[in-house]
């Protein structure tokens, strides 16, 4: 049995899933001051069903890192940078206590300016005067040569021990400086908050005497265990929306052209599927704006949900935010919902308090309640429409939707809705006729987020950078830098055979060793470094990933 929970902004999602099935669920409301309780009470519900010792493994995927971030609610945190030559400091627009050093490594790693330890402690001692705990320190070409970063870590260490350093080689290795610089500066202010919340995770299992693998999403619909994503926490940002997507993989069967449309309370999130894979954001995820060296789907989230309020103000209006369940769950305000079991006569839950709610927003308006209704619905399904859209622009510049489209000779054509979500049975078949396409509606789509965290399997992701002539290797995202023998005869095919070996290390690490046979290459890159008129060495650039995907025992839904 495998058991997964998303916690969403609105709504908690539970799954025991087993042989094709979902034999238990849960879908409770997300107590948003209390994120973990919503959590521990999926959890406890899910068990009460089931044996707990025939549970092989649970995944768990949460807002709270999301929320952290979204919020500024991580500790007051520094920014060392080492920019070496280039932009100027004004470019570095990160975060508000941000400090320059001397000192530079080039593209090969080779150190061209030293670093000023006086300088580097007069920004320390800076740092510590602002009442400031935790900073991140980032070079350029760290990830070539982390020996500069190391020495401000050790220089803190050594005479500012108050000081917590996170350093950029052991978060996040690939090029692209800035978004190195925002991946780990976010890292930093979110570790400890994480951790801690991991240790909640650990004694809670073992109050219920239960010792099974626990594992996290990650934004990337893959999962890594509670101890890789102590060192790694950004990666389980976003994790809601891939919970969303994947588990729509899991209901769609068939490998066609589809949106997954994620309706939830309070927003709608998008996300596509091409053929069956879902396409992913090249250029990684974005935070406060901010580019990260974070792994995600190309995900887009509107403030639009079944219980977004509606105002009576001149036509009814749809506000972009939550003010508690639909009338018909309970709830004192009229909301999309409401307005959409009026207008279709849809007898979702206490149909004759969203009668009530769109009656009176009517009077307010003075319009009567069918047009009301209707006039709400009206306005969803131009929204959705707009904005997916608009989303087909920004799609259209991601290179796995250019190379669909050049393999299969014409342009990209979207077959399918695929809704999932509290609020998309009511939503999707509207938009679905709408558009003139297809949808899918299962049985299990209201807890699709849950079932995606169920079936995931682990993902992990190395990257080899090889230089022949200075006989040095680096592993992202380890941070780990090793020697390789002088051979002129160094080819590809050894390049390839050392990345392998660092994923099957990284794996082992882990405990994922048996998922190695699955690895797939996805980056082999090799350059000449030509000297004069002779080759003096050759530089590798080696991708190495088990890809997201399904646990192996799945094969499908029973529908």
């Amino acid at each position: 049995m495998l058991l997964g929970i998303d916690v969403g902004g609105t709504f908690t999602d539970g799954v025991i899933f087993a042989q094709g099935e979902v034999i238990a669920r849960v879908k409770q409301p997300t107590d948003e001051r209390n994120i973990k309780q919503s959590l521990w009470s999926a959890l406890d519900e899910l068990l009460l069903k089931v044996d707990k010792d025939d549970i092989e493994r649970v995944v768990l995927s949460t807002t709270l890192i999301t929320n952290l971030l979204a919020t500024g609610q991580g500790e007051p945190t520094a920014l060392i940078m080492i920019p070496g030559y280039g932009m100027p400091y004004g470019e570095y627009n990160i975060c508000e206590d941000t400090f320059f050093v001397r000192g530079f490594m080039d593209f090969r790693g080779r150190e061209i300016e030293n670093i000023d330890q006086d300088e580097v402690r007069d920004v320390l001692r800076e740092i510590t005067k602002r009442q400031i705990h935790r900073a991140a320190v980032v070079g350029k070409f760290s990830n070539r040569n982390h020996i500069q970063e190391t020495m401000i870590k050790n220089i803190a260490k050594s005479d500012f021990p108050e000081l917590d350093i996170y350093i950029s080689s052991e978060v996040a290795c690939r090029l692209n400086f800035p978004r190195r610089a925002v991946t780990t500066f976010y890292t930093a202010m979110i570790l400890k908050e994480w951790n801690r919340f991991a240790d909640e995770i650990e004694t809670v299992f073992k109050q219920r005497h239960w010792n099974g693998r626990v594992e996290i999403l990650k934004a990337d619909g893959g999962t890594m265990t509670l101890d890789a994503s102590r060192l790694q926490p950004c990666e389980t940002a976003f994790s809601g929306p891939a919970a969303g997507n994947m588990g729509a993989l899991a209901l769609a069967g068939e490998a066609v052209n589809s949106v997954v449309l994620d309706i939830g309370g309070t927003t709608a999130d998008i996300s596509l599927l091409i053929e069956g894979k879902p396409l992913y954001a090249s250029k990684g995820a974005k935070i406060d704006g901010r580019f990260t060296h974070i792994n995600s789907l190309a995900v887009k989230s509107v403030p639009l949900g079944g219980d977004s309020v509606l105002s009576p103000d001149g036509d009814p209006l749809i506000r972009a935010y939550r003010l508690g369940p639909a009338a018909c769950f309970g709830g004192d305000r009229p909301t999309v919902i409401d307005a959409f079991n009026v207008a279709f006569d849809l007898g979702i839950g206490n149909a004759a308090a969203s009668y009530e709610k769109i009656s009176r927003l009517g009077e307010q308006s003075g319009k009567p309640v069918q047009e009301v209704s209707r006039n709400v619905t009206d306005q969803v399904v131009l929204k959705l429409r707009a904005e997916i859209t608009a989303m087909f622009r920004e799609w259209e510049q991601e290179p796995a939707y250019k190379v669909w489209e050049v393999v299969n000779r014409k342009k990209f054509t979207l077959q399918r809705i695929i809704g999932i979500g509290a609020a998309a049975e009511a939503i999707i078949p509207l938009l679905a006729k709408d558009m003139g396409i297809d949808y899918l509606y299962h049985k299990y789509s209201p807890v699709a987020n849950g079932l995606g965290a169920a079936l995931v399997r682990p993902t992990i992701a190395v990257e080899v950078h090889i230089d022949t002539q200075s006989q040095k290797y680096s592993v992202n995202p380890q941070g780990h830098f090793g020697v390789i023998e002088k051979n002129s005869r160094f080819g590809l095919e050894k390049a390839k055979a050392l990345a392998l070996e660092c994923l099957k290390n990284a794996a082992a690490d882990r405990g994922l060793a048996h998922m190695t046979p699955q690895a797939q290459y996805y980056m082999e890159e090799q350059f000449n470094i030509v000297r004069g008129w002779d080759t003096a060495g050759k530089i590798f650039d080696i991708g190495i990933v088990i890809a997201p995907g399904f646990v192996e025992q799945f094969q499908g839904v029973i529908k």
